[in-house]
């Protein structure tokens, strides 16, 4: 592990005083490895700066506070003794949600050299407007959309069909489980009637591409009369197999009745 650098505290206090605005500096040691976690799980970069944090035992770092609730973490950049790294935090706030991140692009830190007057001058110019961009939006998604945009419940239907899938790959309804509203469109999808099984059933022609999107249609129109779908497998039985679902046999079983 890399020796912790010992003008961090005096570099992190000079970086404060250059950058534009009234910013103040938070340095801090960690006794422990955990101690460094509250303030990186904090860090708004997806770049090196993630990558050091993750990969290395900090053993101190500064957090700059600065106009507008901006925050910039400051740290060691390890096996380079001539460098710091920069990086802005999260806001803070409780009002401030995992969603209001979503439109937001990561603002992520830079590398500067140890001279705090370079320094702030990369920082001005090549983070802060990313960051100010990021935290303006993510205080407008705030503002516009406080709570997550939760899916809705389904409405209740009074109508329900289930299709179910058997072990032995038809894929139909019982007949007197289907509404009345329901038969012609399944019907007009292609599932037959077979009166020895009591039961509309898809032909296994169709293949398994077929039959989906029979199924994908049956389900948009269904729904649109306010009928609800729902598709099951069939619990596991121990009876003798029936015929397969094909098109002639429902038909041989229609002339028969």
């Amino acid at each position: 592990m890399p020796s912790p650098r010992t003008d961090l505290s005096a570099f992190a206090a000079s970086l404060a005083d250059r950058l534009p605005g009234l910013w103040t500096s938070d340095y801090q040691r960690h006794a422990q490895y955990a101690g460094q976690f509250p303030r990186t799980e904090q860090l708004w970069d997806a770049g090196h700066v993630e990558y050091i944090v993750s990969q290395y035992v900090l053993t101190h770092d500064a957090v700059l506070h600065g106009p507008s609730c901006q925050r910039l973490y400051v740290t060691d950049r390890p096996r380079y003794p001539h460098q710091f790294v920069v990086a802005p935090l999260v806001p803070a706030g409780t009002h401030i949600k995992p969603h209001h991140f979503g439109t937001a692009e990561e603002p992520n830190g830079i590398a500067v050299p140890r001279d705090p007057a370079c320094a702030a001058s990369r920082v001005a110019r090549r983070v802060l407007p990313r960051y100010e961009r990021a935290l303006q939006q993510v205080l407008t998604n705030a503002a516009n959309q406080p709570e997550p945009p939760y899916r809705p419940g389904p409405p209740q239907v009074e109508q329900v069909l289930t299709l179910t899938l058997y072990s032995d790959g038809a894929l139909g309804a019982p007949y007197e489980s289907v509404p009345v509203d329901a038969r012609m469109t399944l019907y007009a999808h292609g599932f037959q009637y077979h009166p020895h099984q009591a039961a509309f059933l898809l032909p296994t022609a169709y293949g398994d591409s077929g039959r989906a999107l029979r199924v994908h249609g049956v389900v948009q129109q269904l729904t649109a009369k306010g009928i609800g779908v729902n598709l099951r497998h069939s619990a596991p039985s121990t009876s003798s197999a029936l015929p397969p679902a094909s098109a002639k046999a429902a038909s041989t079983a229609s002339r028969t009745r």
